[in-house]
């Protein structure tokens, strides 16, 4: 032993190790097999030189400790193999009051690693939050991670369940533009993301995938949690590699991360097992965004703008419709609805874009919409269209003379012919519209139609409140209740099935922000996207997740997660005890309701049981009281409605 020998304790007490038993104890990063033979106190290498079994959960017969995985012997003082001429190495020992000290010579610090250079680089470009679970196949990239988050860099969040990071990460890029990055094991770990990573390829959400991999040599073996996993990622990552020690390992990160910003995708990296821990090569250096990104405030072509403004121009009863591409945008495209006088409505995915209150303000179109916003679409005699897909859910009109406005090409006339697409980024068309047409167009002004319209619509909600069967909660009394009391600034995460249904077309939002699985549509998505909001927005805003019975079953054990790292998530819970919208859709295809009956458990139980708060209301006249202490509560808190499935 050298002169930099440090002693550790390791042992409290001597009685905890009886005579002829052994241990794993740990020094510093030294795993040790603590072994009591013949009256003594010895400490050797805790990893088998053959498989590396921890020698420490083996035992002690005929004199001899026994490797647990393959049945090896060593002394237990010397670490001799009897007959052979390997072993395992000691350590000193020493007892002093009763405790057991093992002296190991001081660790040598640290020497920079791959995965060290590729995690810098990672968050030089801005990724600062993952997400995922740490496994045997991604320890040395996770140490990496880990390093950083010590530093105050990154935020590690670990899941439960691989396919809510993916989730998570997800809703973290719809809502911040920004990419998060989800991080998991070989295998099924990774095979376990593809839900959530195409939930965010498909709505346009930046994401990282972050890979461990099994040593490259067996790569297409059939070893253990062996799976090609650049080859498995082709079809849902748009950047798809793997790192290799020869890699330029600061610009792979680079491209990746370059990747999932500008073509608004998924980015995966696999990091096979062998390369995590290799020293850095010389003079390896993080890498910066410095100089790699062009703005991306690009004008549209002349014949298309001026094309728009000539219809704008000739249009009396122009309506603006926006999606969720345009979310960034809103305060431009709100102040050019005012200079024209036009109603503004969204697509589902853009609710909330513009308040409800607000005097040109129309609500949802399409089937999860108010007839506010049919009807004005259906009175125009101009859409102009920001940021919009035109899928059926929406049901954005091909009658009406169209202005479509998008930054990327392919979406524009997608499905058919538009009038005028425009080809731009959206602020500065917006703003190229406004100047050309300021004063020179003569609309009619639909305001006193918009508070019209919202008074008919509103009339309708009441009768619709008085409905009860006697079954449960009406979902439009669960929604009432959260106009009432929701902060009106909250980012809210909508699951898949009725319940969203429902919050799209009674939830009257002010300044909120709404997330939700758009085209993918995959359920089990509200309450892992929570928790992706939560990590964006901190504790600068509420984060409300609604989902079903059936959604939040999907994932129901992060809300463990949310207690472990104190996210302040309010979930509302429509339990009706049944996939609603599945039998739904069974009834109107003519077929019979079959396998959606569910069986629960009590949820608010549930969530009591995990650390969280729980309350479970049965009545509507419960239901305002609950819902109170659900948002004033400091912490993740459930609000389990008994619902009836029948009132949507």
């Amino acid at each position: 032993m050298g002169k930099n020998l440090k002693w550790h304790k390791v042992l409290d007490d001597t009685n905890e190790l009886p005579e002829g038993r052994v241990m794993s104890v740990t020094a510093e990063h030294q795993g040790i097999c603590l072994t009591h033979f013949e009256g003594k106190f010895s400490a050797l290498d805790n990893k088998c030189p053959h498989q590396g079994g921890p020698l420490g959960e083996g035992s002690i017969e005929n004199g001899l400790l026994r490797c647990p995985w393959h049945g090896w012997d060593y002394h237990p003082c010397t670490g001799i193999a009897p007959g052979f001429d390997d072993g395992v190495d000691t350590f000193l020992t020493k007892e002093e009051n009763g405790a057991v000290y093992v002296g190991i010579e001081q660790e040598a610090e640290h020497e920079t690693t791959i995965s060290d250079v590729m995690a810098e680089t990672m968050v030089n470009w801005g990724v600062n939050r993952v997400f995922g679970m740490v496994g045997h196949s991604n320890l040395g990239f996770a140490d990496a991670l880990r390093r950083q988050e010590e530093k105050g860099n990154l935020k590690f969040f670990g899941i439960r369940h691989e396919g809510a990071a993916a989730f998570a990460a997800s809703a973290y890029g719809k809502l911040t533009g920004k990419p998060a990055a989800c991080f998991a094991i070989a295998g099924p770990g990774s095979t376990n993301m593809f839900t959530g990573l195409w939930d965010a390829k498909v709505d346009r959400a930046p994401i990282l995938a972050l890979t461990g991999q099994v040593a490259t040599q067996v790569v297409g073996t059939g070893n253990f949690q062996e799976v090609d996993l650049v080859k498995a990622f082709s079809t849902v990552a748009e950047f798809n590699h793997r790192a290799q020690n020869n890699s330029k390992h600061s610009e792979l990160m680079a491209l990746a991360v370059k990747h999932a910003i500008l073509n608004r995708d998924v980015s995966h990296l696999t990091f096979p097992d062998e390369v995590q821990e290799l020293p850095a090569p010389e003079n390896s250096a993080a890498g910066t965004p410095e100089g790699r990104m062009t703005p991306m405030q690009i004008s549209p072509p002349k014949e298309s703008l001026d094309k728009a403004i000539d219809m704008f121009k000739a249009s009396k009863k122009p309506v603006i419709i926006v999606g969720h591409g345009a979310r960034f945008h809103m305060d431009a495209i709100i102040a050019f609805a005012e200079s024209i006088n036009a109603p503004v409505m969204t697509t589902f995915k853009g609710k909330g874009q513009i308040p409800d209150n607000h005097p040109l303000g129309c609500g949802v179109l399409g089937r999860s919409g108010t007839p506010i916003a049919s009807w004005f679409m259906n009175e125009s005699d101009l859409l102009c269209v920001f940021g919009a897909s035109f899928s059926n859910h929406t049901g954005i009109t091909d009658h009406k003379p169209t202005i479509q406005v998008d930054f990327d090409p392919l979406a524009l006339s997608k499905f058919h012919k538009i009038d005028a697409p425009v080809w731009g980024e959206i602020s500065v068309t917006v703003g190229l519209f406004r100047e050309a047409i300021s004063g020179k167009v003569e609309t009619e002004d639909r305001r006193p139609e918009v508070a019209k319209r919202w008074a008919i619509w509103k009339s309708e909600k009441a009768k619709r409140l008085l409905d009860d069967h006697g079954a449960g909660v009406s979902s439009i009394a669960v929604f009432e209740a959260m106009n009432k009391l929701a902060p009106e600034n909250a980012v809210v995460c909508a699951d898949v099935g009725n319940n969203a249904y429902s919050l799209g077309r009674y939830f009257e939002c002010k300044k909120h922000t709404f997330l939700m699985s758009g085209y993918l549509g995959s359920i089990g998505f509200g309450f892992p996207a929570a928790m992706g909001a939560w990590a964006a927005v901190g504790d600068s805003r509420a984060v409300i997740a609604v989902a079903g019975d059936g959604g939040f079953c999907q994932y129901l054990a992060e809300i463990t997660t949310a207690v472990k790292y104190n996210m302040p998530i309010k979930l509302i819970l429509l339990n009706n005890s049944e996939l609603g919208k599945i039998s739904k859709e069974q009834r109107a295809g003519e077929f019979d309701v079959w396998a959606t009956d569910l069986h629960n458990p009590n949820f608010a139980d549930y969530a009591n049981s995990c650390g969280a708060l729980g309350i479970r209301v049965e009545t509507k006249d419960a239901l305002e009281e609950g819902m109170k202490k659900v948002f004033a509560h400091d912490g993740p808190a459930m609000l389990e409605v008994i619902a009836d499935v029948s009132l949507i």
